[in-house]
């Protein structure tokens, strides 16, 4: 059972001589508002990895002296079955999960008092004060439990690995399908529709993030949901969507013309976005950091623009300068796992980078194998940034303005592939045309 690797490793990490404990509070129903409106169950990250458990109102504990797994159910009553459904017996959740000790959840204040536990690590303050309110005396630590958790996480088991090639596996399907579907006069929800269906008649239940379908001017908005909006002819598309396959995420974005023809322009801006996705993806390996991918994918981005002549000035005044974050605002990537944006892309210590552009990057460390990362450059027309630049006097001088003005209407492209860190570079989770007449040849059928 994979959960049972994830506790084996996360209690390596503690002295087995410590009298402590690690409690975790699973997730619970949600409502909208104040009504009775249910919104689908999904577990709480870090409490599915350790336990497995994909139902709401558990409690865990390990006892780091004896690493003895306390799991606590839910009592559920008849009410609960009429309902809900079946109600499992404590032998029903035993095999299922696997627990050393499995109590109700009313039996965790006495074995917590049973372990007696010098400090019982936490996620957060919010668990923290749970823990309090159950007893006064209890100490409680609510640092060194996420450290350790998200050191776990941050590199992937085989099995973790094995779901993360499965939902990416179907993700690639669903993209193929929205490709060949696209046409102009389509709505943007359309082909969500289309994607939502392939996933789920694949048994891909719950989307990893809220998906971005965008046309046209929408496209260059980063996180663009309003999905409703129709594909003019000559329009580009961009899709960046996932589901997730027993909680792991996959996340492909693609940018494709919803007639199947890319313009001499959205050939160009489309080539130069490739051009650093295919870059950075070759100088991927272990011991590289997320930081100089970046910078690599920005020169590579500001090169294109100058061949096109839509900025000024030398690549180096121009990179110096950050004239790049004007067009690709975001990161390059981050962690992928049981959540899109996954845990690990900051160790402990490590800052942000206060500079245009590369603040934002969600992951800053030395790439290890068995990591999971998305690379996902982006070139994007955005008059919000672009109109105060214009204004700016040090940066005004490298901005072709004219031709910039032109492009106000164009969107943006933005590629992305998923990649796992190997001993000697990585391996690519992503098999979707992106190569210029790989999609034109797919589009035409």
């Amino acid at each position: 059972m994979p959960a049972q690797l994830h506790r084996k490793k996360l209690l390596s990490l503690f002295d087995e001589s410590q009298e402590g404990a690690v409690y975790i509070k699973g997730g619970e129903l949600m409502y909208r508002y104040q009504t009775d409106y249910e919104f689908p169950f999904r577990q709480e990250s870090n409490f599915w990895y350790l336990t497995g458990v994909d139902e709401p109102d558990y409690h865990m504990i390990l006892d780091l002296k004896t690493q003895t797994y306390h799991l606590f159910a839910p009592k559920r009553d008849a009410q609960f079955a009429v309902w809900h459904g079946h109600v499992k017996t404590m032998d029903d959740i035993k095999t299922l999960y696997e627990p050393d000790e499995l109590h109700f959840e009313n039996k965790l204040l006495s074995v917590l008092k049973d372990i007696n536990p010098s400090t019982i690590y936490c996620l957060n303050e919010e668990q923290a004060e749970f823990l309090e309110d159950l007893d006064r005396n209890f100490s409680v630590d609510t640092e060194s439990l996420v450290d350790a958790i998200t050191y776990c996480r941050s590199i992937k088991t085989d099995d973790e690995l094995n779901m993360l090639r499965e939902s990416a596996s179907i993700n690639n399907i669903s993209h193929r399908k929205v490709m060949e579907s696209v046409k102009p006069g389509m709505y943007e929800y359309e082909l969500k529709a289309i994607f939502d269906f392939h996933q789920q008649s694949r048994g891909l239940l719950f989307d990893a993030y809220n998906g971005i379908h965008a046309a046209g001017r929408n496209s260059s908005v980063l996180h663009y949901t309003d999905c409703d909006s129709r594909l003019n002819n000559g329009d580009l598309y961009l899709i960046d969507a996932g589901f997730e396959y027993e909680g792991y995420a996959s996340d492909v974005t693609r940018t494709y013309p919803c007639n199947g023809r890319f313009t001499g322009d959205q050939a160009k801006v489309y080539q130069t976005v490739l051009n650093a996705l295919n870059e950075v993806i070759k100088a991927t390996k272990p011991g590289v950091k997320m930081e100089d991918l970046h910078m690599m994918s920005a020169e590579i981005i500001i090169r294109g623009l100058k061949d096109m002549g839509l900025v000024k000035g030398s690549v180096e005044d121009l990179m110096e300068n950050d004239i790049f974050a004007l067009f690709f605002p975001h990161g390059l990537g981050h962690f992928l796992g049981l959540d899109t944006h996954d845990v690990g892309g900051y160790p402990k210590g490590v800052e942000r980078i206060d500079r245009p552009g590369i603040r934002f990057l969600r992951a800053r460390r030395e790439l290890q194998t068995g990591m999971v990362i998305t690379v996902e450059p982006g070139l994007y027309f955005i008059p919000a940034l672009l109109k105060p630049a214009f204004e700016d006097e040090e940066k005004s001088k490298f901005l072709n303005q004219s031709k910039l003005e032109a492009f106000f209407d164009f969107g943006g492209v933005r590629i992305e592939d998923n990649l796992v860190i190997t001993e000697d570079g990585y391996e690519n989770l992503t098999d979707v045309p992106k190569e210029i007449k790989e999609i034109e040849d797919l589009i035409k059928g």
